[in-house]
């Protein structure tokens, strides 16, 4: 019988610092797109989701979220950026709402609807915004379904610090990093246990994953987001 030996479950909150913050990389220019809804108006359909942040609520990004088409979520590369949104009234005034604009945080993955001939909204060629119910009615009647937007990627404000979710056990180590501010989405990320700095691979979504055994040792892990600043997060011992 093989016996596993598994990490504590983890939640490291660690200060990301102004600098991470202000080094988001935002777009300048508005681009055109669509947006759907889908979760329900308490957004509970919108749990778990194809970047692993699990329960939304209880990791902080709220009802304010979305999901990405093919294009945008990229293999799981853009979960955590941020967008800001408003809906297009030069195409749609009946059931746009004006004046306002809503900021959502990037936590699933909107696949094609391979039933229609194109794929759907959500094809893999189209940017496409499948947003959670609440966060869709700040710019949207919802009793149209769909609406045309405007959009652009912006930096991401969130309070508490990064945190890092660690599972796995011997030879196999899962590690969730929630809440990173500034850019929102990760490029590369790196462990160290009592050796050098060993690079992790993207598992899936924004869980990456190391396959050496690191038991019982302090682990430091280095994140580089997307704009290509690497951030150090000191020891913090797994088991």
């Amino acid at each position: 019988m093989a016996v596993s030996y598994y990490y504590a479950r983890a939640a490291l909150a660690l200060a990301l610092g102004c600098a991470l913050a202000a080094a988001a990389a935002a777009q300048s220019q508005w681009v055109r797109a669509h947006a759907t809804f889908y979760g329900g108006a308490d957004a509970s359909g919108t749990m778990g989701g194809a970047c692993g942040y699990g329960n939304l609520f209880a990791q902080g990004y709220g009802t304010r979220t979305t999901a990405l088409s093919t294009v945008l979520f990229a293999n799981g590369a853009s979960c955590g950026q941020c967008y800001k949104l408003v809906c297009d009234r030069k195409f749609e005034r009946t059931w746009c709402k004006p004046g306002v604009s809503v900021t959502v945080t990037a936590t699933n993955f909107c696949p094609p609807n391979w039933e229609l001939p194109d794929g759907g909204w959500c094809n893999t060629v189209r940017a496409h915004f499948d947003m959670a119910q609440p966060a869709w009615e700040k710019i949207g009647v919802a009793s149209r379904g769909i609406i045309p937007v405007i959009y652009k990627r912006v930096s991401c404000v969130k309070k508490g610090g990064v945190r890092f979710t660690v599972n796995g056990h011997d030879y196999f180590n899962l590690v969730l990093v929630t809440n990173v501010a500034g850019p929102g989405s990760i490029r590369a990320m790196d462990v160290r246990g009592s050796a050098d700095w060993m690079a992790m691979a993207r598992n899936w979504g924004a869980n990456w994953h190391s396959l050496t055994y690191l038991n019982g040792q302090g682990l430091s892990f280095r994140v580089t987001v997307t704009d290509g600043q690497s951030i150090v997060f000191a020891k913090r011992r797994a088991a």
